[in-house]
């Protein structure tokens, strides 16, 4: 049994195209670099006087400015095309992170945040067509889920070196370990790591989209065709990103004010964290093959509801941080899996218009979960921000169930799109 699941794995990852190769091993390096970043940029903008308030503020700014400019970066993506894409959605990212390194401030943080915003909405109205685009449909699922998963695994390695970076910095400078000047100095040597990052992009070869299928309006003309069918796939991710919103940014913030520990420890935490949800992600192809991909995401986002519970509420560290670690891989296998069974559901024509649907829907809790989390925080503590989150949850996981079971099918098989290659689009 586990011999004939390792080798269907393997024969689906070896028809992987050679684009989603290289989309890969960039995913990999830039996933390192960014899961430090989040590790350490709270902690940077906290070393210089400011509060969790700003903090929410700054994620509420990311998230709207991915949300307002969701759909203009649709129709940007498809003028630039999916490599040009790619590149200069990282370059704007490191760029930014840069900035904020040399002159920072509140209103310098604000603006350099909602330029990150732009620039992620254009990566992430960009990777689903792109992946759909360079995959077959027998490993389509597997190709989402190992680009999460790698990332995820990559981000283990980022954590576990990044919570020590900073005192490498510090003892190198002479000053404290949670300085401002530690922190900026860890955050720069990552900025450069994302650039060389986005290296094995240079080398895709991607369709050149031609001006007739370039549709500003599109997203309008796919909601009023099929109503029903968007606000269905839509709404439950809606509510998670809500619920997300409110708490899975301050992570970090959590373990240090809830159960005070330093900052190698939480980053080794968040580093596993980020494996067990690669391991997750990466074991669930073959789960939703046996099973089905909404049957997946209701299972396994329900049974990680009551790990959720004891991560907010368990007295120890080392009960909170265990279910930290299983809540992710439940919570998370299935994200790909259902991204996958969304860009199944709709029209080829559709698929970019509809990606960046998602992205402003995935945007919309996080755009404002953030600051309502902030001033909870401030004057209440955690406890209120860990009920709404629960209530959250448990009604996405309703509606996928409501929804989705049994699956509706899909209106056609989706196949690789390979003709009109270029590497310069």
């Amino acid at each position: 049994m586990a011999k004939n699941i390792l080798d269907t794995y393997w024969a689906r990852v070896s028809a992987f195209h050679p684009n989603a190769r290289l989309y890969l091993a960039s995913a990999i390096l830039t996933g390192a670099a960014l899961g430090v970043y989040r590790l350490l940029f709270n902690f940077y903008v906290l070393s210089l006087g400011f509060d969790e308030g700003l903090l929410g503020q700054l994620i509420t700014m990311s998230s709207l400015s991915a949300l307002v400019t969701a759909l203009p970066m649709g129709y940007l993506a498809d003028i630039l095309g999916r490599k040009n894409s790619l590149l200069l959605g990282g370059l704007v990212v490191a760029g930014s992170v840069a900035v904020m390194l040399l002159w920072p401030s509140a209103p310098m943080f604000y603006a350099m945040t909602f330029l990150m915003g732009m620039a992620q909405a254009l990566q992430m109205v960009t990777m689903a067509p792109f992946l759909l685009e360079n995959s077959g449909e027998e490993e389509r699922t597997y190709l989402f889920s190992l680009s999460s998963g790698l990332q995820m695994a990559a981000a283990f390695l980022g954590n576990s070196v990044g919570g020590y970076l900073p005192g490498w910095i510090a003892a190198q400078q002479g000053v404290a370990v949670t300085s401002s000047l530690a922190y900026a100095g860890a955050l720069g040597i990552i900025s450069l790591s994302a650039v060389l990052g986005l290296i094995p992009l240079l080398w895709l070869k991607t369709p050149i989209i031609r001006k007739s299928d370039q549709a500003f309006f599109a997203p309008f003309a796919y909601a009023r065709k099929h109503p029903g069918t968007l606000s269905k796939l839509l709404a439950p991710m809606l509510v998670t990103s809500i619920g997300a919103g409110l708490f899975m940014p301050f992570m970090n913030v959590f373990f240090r004010v809830a159960h005070a520990q330093p900052d190698p420890v939480i980053g080794n935490v968040l580093a596993w964290g980020a494996l067990a949800m690669g391991v997750g992600l990466v074991i669930a192809p073959p789960l939703a093959d046996r099973y089905g991909k909404v049957e997946l995401v209701v299972i396994t986002q329900g049974i990680s509801i009551p790990f959720l519970i004891m991560l907010g509420y368990a007295p120890w560290f080392w009960m909170s941080a265990f279910a930290h670690y299983v809540r992710l891989a439940l919570m998370n296998m299935s994200g790909p899996v259902y991204m996958t069974f969304v860009m199944e559901h709709v029209e080829p024509d559709s698929r970019a218009t509809v990606a960046s649907l998602v992205s402003m829907v995935n945007s919309f809790g996080w755009a404002f979960s953030p600051s309502i989390s902030g001033w909870l925080q401030v004057n209440h503590g955690f406890g209120p921000v860990y009920a709404l989150v629960l209530v959250l949850y448990s009604i996405s996981v309703y509606m996928y169930w409501k929804f989705f079971w049994p699956q509706i099918p899909a209106p056609g098989p989706v196949k690789a799109e390979s003709p009109g290659y270029s590497s310069g689009g």
